[in-house]
């Protein structure tokens, strides 16, 4: 099973601000989306890191007032871990796994074709285990 099997059935659409931004920006983002993560993109629309809430609560710690009008810049994860789309699903558990991550954008070259998160790779695990549950009661059955 590949990402790209993954992102055909969840979609591709990623929520992401400028490098540019104001981190409260992004902490709209986060609120109004429920989600745990933005992308950062640059002017010509290149990943050039990602912001999560986990970034903002460490800058919180270590500056309490102020950081919220700062540039995502300055508390985004610059040395972001993709895979491309090609990239099999127990790929991306290794990388979450031994990174300590929970959501690998996708790439296709350059170009941002989705992210894929935890819940998604354990969403997708359960499934293939009831499918495969299912196909041997059927087996027995017969």
């Amino acid at each position: 099973m590949s990402v790209q099997d993954i992102l055909r059935n969840k979609g591709n659409k990623v929520f992401s601000v400028s490098d540019k931004s104001k981190i409260r920006e992004a902490i709209a983002m986060l609120n109004e989306h429920n989600i745990g993560v933005v992308l950062v993109m640059n002017k010509s629309d290149k990943l050039v890191g990602i912001l999560s809430e986990r970034d903002i609560i460490r800058r919180s710690l270590t500056q309490e007032t102020g950081f919220r009008d700062e540039l995502v810049s300055k508390s985004m994860t610059k040395n972001v871990l993709t895979v491309p789309p090609t990239a099999t699903l127990d790929q991306v558990m290794e990388i979450m796994t031994n990174s300590r991550i929970r959501h690998v954008p996708i790439l296709d070259g350059d170009k941002v074709v989705g992210l894929i998160s935890i819940g998604d790779v354990v969403k997708k695990k359960i499934a293939d285990t009831e499918q495969e549950a299912a196909a041997l009661r059927d087996y027995i059955s017969s």
